[in-house]
């Protein structure tokens, strides 16, 4: 559990930071802050609302970007 507690922190400082809503650094074992992602289901899910549940974020470049 704890390293899927560090995987979702890492995971969701990178989307803080690509989305240009950094404002803080975390740290390995920092809490996540809550934020809200569309995902490819067309959902939007907040982290809060996920809140003892395991979450995993994955993500790939969009086909044909530069990402």
């Amino acid at each position: 559990m704890k390293c899927i507690r560090q995987i979702a922190v890492a995971l969701a400082a990178i989307s803080l930071w690509a989305t240009g809503s950094w404002a803080q650094e975390l740290k390995v074992g920092d809490p996540a802050p809550d934020f809200t992602l569309k995902a490819s289901d067309g959902q939007t899910y907040t982290l809060s609302k996920l809140k003892g549940k395991t979450v995993v974020l994955a993500w790939f470049p969009k086909a044909f970007t530069g990402g």
